[in-house]
This record gives C-alpha cells, sequence and structure tokens, in this order.
C-alpha cells in the first residue's frame, strides 16, 4: 500500500505540472501555497492551558521527592501539595510516565509484589 499523499506533495506535483505546461497563473498560486506550508509548519507552537499545567504539575512532583525513597501515587497524591484539588491517579501515572522512562528518564518506576513505585532516577 502507498503512502498517503500529504498537502505538500500534492501541491509540488501540481505544480511541476503546471510548470511544464507553462500556467504562470497556476504556477504562482501553488508556489504561494507551498510558501504557506512551509510557514506553518515552522511555526512555533504554543503549549495549551492543560500543558502548561502539565509542565507545573511535573516539576511540582521532581521539587516533592526525595532521593532514595520510593513513593506510590497514592502516597503522592497525600503528600505532596503540588496537584490541583481535581487530579485523577491516572493522569499523575500519565505525568509520571512522561517522567521517567516513556519520557525524559528522570524517574524511575519499580514493582513490588504488583505495586508500583516511583523515585529519582540516579
Amino acid at each position: 500500500m502507498a503512502d498517503k499523499i500529504t498537502m505538500k506533495m500534492g501541491f509540488t506535483r501540481a505544480l511541476e505540472d503546471y510548470r511544464k505546461i507553462s500556467d504562470t497563473e497556476m504556477v504562482e498560486f501553488f508556489e504561494k501555497r507551498l510558501e504557506q506550508l512551509n510557514k506553518k509548519s515552522t511555526a512555533e507552537k504554543k503549549l495549551t492551558p492543560h500543558q502548561v499545567e502539565n509542565e507545573k504539575i511535573k516539576e511540582g512532583i521532581l521539587e516533592c521527592m526525595e532521593k532514595d525513597i520510593k513513593y506510590t501515587i497514592a502516597d503522592m497524591m497525600v503528600c505532596f501539595d503540588c496537584f490541583p484539588e481535581d487530579i485523577t491517579p491516572q493522569r499523575i501515572s500519565a505525568l509520571l510516565s512522561q517522567l521517567g522512562a516513556r519520557g525524559t528518564n528522570q524517574i524511575v518506576r519499580t514493582e513490588e509484589k504488583g505495586k508500583a513505585y516511583f523515585s529519582i532516577a540516579a
């Protein structure tokens, strides 16, 4: 199965075809479209308010954790003051994954008797 054609690929092909038949109006049109696509793809993306909040929570988690101490998510929810009132254990788990092996490797996840523990990476 062939890869899907992107807008950039389609505009580039059309531009080449219109250049071959010397249709300057369409050449200008597709050149402008390609320029707009390039601007859009290189534009700096702002974080959403939710993403900004997640970054603050992750910073808070790292600040609250002490070296050589293992925490469960339940421990964190009780002891750490960096969480909004309505945070769920699932969201904390997702943030810990971003700080762990699936992300920045700042936190280590271990399991003991089926229970997940998190600690600062050495």
